[in-house]
């Protein structure tokens, strides 16, 4: 068994099975690939991938056990490198991260500002997505860290660290109705159309939650992954802005921003690592950076558990701060 074959058999199934596909991401022949897979299937003595004629379909009952092992020994391959380069080059490296554009552009600027102070030479690298994606992205290895708030379910193989609870803020013209509201209500918000983030980002469950609860339609008119994209459609009078608080800034003075905390279930922001990795002493340092209560022994203790629900317990009792 050879650890090529396993990234042979680990790409297939990121390229959903396309040999073709996998062939390019690894830069190699297609020929080549089916030959190892072959290979490594007659040294178990059993199939890892159904196959109608040449085509891969799926996998096996044997090949879906085995996917995930393979995947963890490459993440472990991939950690002795990063063992290695921890003593010989500890403040040289890069750090990726895939986070949503909320996060990018209102959370992680002070944070990398103070992290590239402290590590110069370490190189960042910042993908903005989806939940899917960021997910995606940290399950194909392209990615050290996940950071994200909704859609909790897809990491589920993954370690998860709360970092800080956000909440909602109603946007408006300055003109709008609104704008002078003193207790607003979900049944008054109901009547205006909204523009808020695309099902799937930071929040629009908790909406769908709030309207329901009221026996509620809300009229979403417009939807969007950015939260400056909300507001410009807010300035042209589209409707009325649902974002987070945090992406209200002073440059936003012409319009109002209403606490819609009240209204709205709060959120929570994770960090995801893949079960397995090696974390490098400035992706500890930038943790701490971004959420101050992810020590480094903290940290270590929630990867040695190896289960979220044992996770969550151990952060019962930290008081998450508020953005």
């Amino acid at each position: 068994m050879k650890i090529q074959q396993l990234r042979y058999i680990v790409e297939i199934v990121n390229q959903k099975f396309n040999i073709t596909e996998a062939a390019n991401a690894l830069f190699t022949s297609q020929p080549g690939i089916s030959k190892q897979v072959r290979l490594l299937e007659d040294e178990l003595g059993l199939t890892i991938f159904e196959r109608n004629g040449k085509h891969i379909k799926g996998l096996t009952p044997a090949g879906k056990k085995i996917i995930p092992v393979a995947r963890e020994l490459l993440i472990k391959t991939q950690s002795i490198k990063a063992i290695a380069s921890e003593y010989t080059s500890p403040n040289y490296g890069v750090l990726r991260i895939a986070t949503t554009n909320t996060q990018a552009r209102y959370v992680l600027p002070n944070v990398i500002r103070q992290f590239s102070k402290r590590y110069p030479h370490v190189s960042l690298h910042i993908h903005q997505g989806s939940p899917t994606q960021i997910y995606d992205a940290l399950l194909l290895g392209e990615v050290d860290l996940a950071i994200f708030t909704e859609a909790q379910h897809l990491f589920n193989d993954a370690i998860l660290l709360p970092c800080y609870m956000w909440n909602r803020s109603i946007i408006v013209k300055s003109d709008h109705p609104l704008a002078k509201s003193k207790e607003l209500t979900i049944e008054e918000l109901g009547k205006y159309p909204l523009v808020t983030y695309t099902f799937g980002f930071t929040g629009v469950s908790d909406l769908d939650y709030a309207f329901n609860n009221a026996g509620i339609l809300p009229n979403i008119v417009f939807t969007a992954t950015d939260a400056d994209v909300i507001k410009t459609y807010v300035r042209l009078g589209l409707g009325v802005g649902i974002m987070a608080s945090m992406a209200y800034t002073e440059l936003d003075d012409d319009l109002v921003a209403i606490d819609a905390s009240h209204l709205f279930r709060a959120s929570m922001t994770q960090i995801a690592i893949k079960y397995g990795f090696f974390l490098r002493d400035y992706m500890y340092d930038f943790i701490g950076y971004f959420s101050p209560h992810l020590t480094r022994d903290l940290i270590e203790r929630a990867e040695s558990l190896r289960d979220n629900h044992l996770i969550q317990g151990l952060f019962e009792g930290i008081e998450l701060s508020n953005k």
